[in-house]
């Protein structure tokens, strides 16, 4: 049985003005926890995945600079660099360019994991578009890059909006090309 959108009688009284907003709160919340489930069995918590990524495409950065490129708080990235290097996961030293600045990076030990995460990226992204032809996902793709563009205008401060946008709309056309 499939489940039917949310429909605005449905809503609760103070989210019928933003059924969207509610239902991509929903979805949002609900693609966490799937991700959760995924890539606890490479041993790592939701959040983590993307300091990694980051990392590996990278190399080493200052932790000033993945605090930006995670877009999160920085005592959140602090706290999961202190998990990520307790596990073995990441190595922090001080930058021979500043030793005021932290370097972070993956540690050879870290690239096993590379494998384990894409491929639980890979198992969340067909169960979340199961039942979608490749036109809706390259469709859904496109729509999601404009809300978020639109996201990132209001907050102000999204420091790749337009090469996400640009990315996803790319990204849409290689998953459908893909999926063809």
């Amino acid at each position: 049985m499939t489940a039917e959108p949310a429909r605005s009688d449905a809503l609760p009284a103070a989210a019928r003005g933003g059924p969207v907003s509610h239902t991509l709160a929903r979805v949002a919340r609900l693609h966490r926890i799937a991700a959760g489930r995924l890539l606890k069995a490479a041993g790592i918590y939701p959040g983590q995945e993307f300091v990694m990524m980051c990392l590996w495409e990278r190399g080493p950065v200052r932790q000033s600079e993945l605090i930006k490129a995670a877009d999160l708080d920085p005592s959140t990235v602090t706290k999961m660099l202190q998990r990520l290097e307790h596990t073995g996961l990441v190595r922090r030293s001080p930058d021979p360019a500043d030793r005021r600045a932290v370097l972070v990076e993956a540690t050879d030990s870290s690239c096993a994991l590379l494998a384990e995460v894409s491929a639980a990226w890979c198992d969340l992204e067909e169960h979340t578009l199961a039942g979608l032809d490749p036109r809706e996902r390259a469709e859904l793709v496109r729509l999601l890059a404009k809300v978020e563009a639109n996201l990132c205008r209001e907050a102000g401060d999204c420091p790749v909006a337009g090469a996400q946008e640009e990315d996803s709309t790319s990204s849409a056309r290689s998953t459908s090309e893909t999926a063809l």
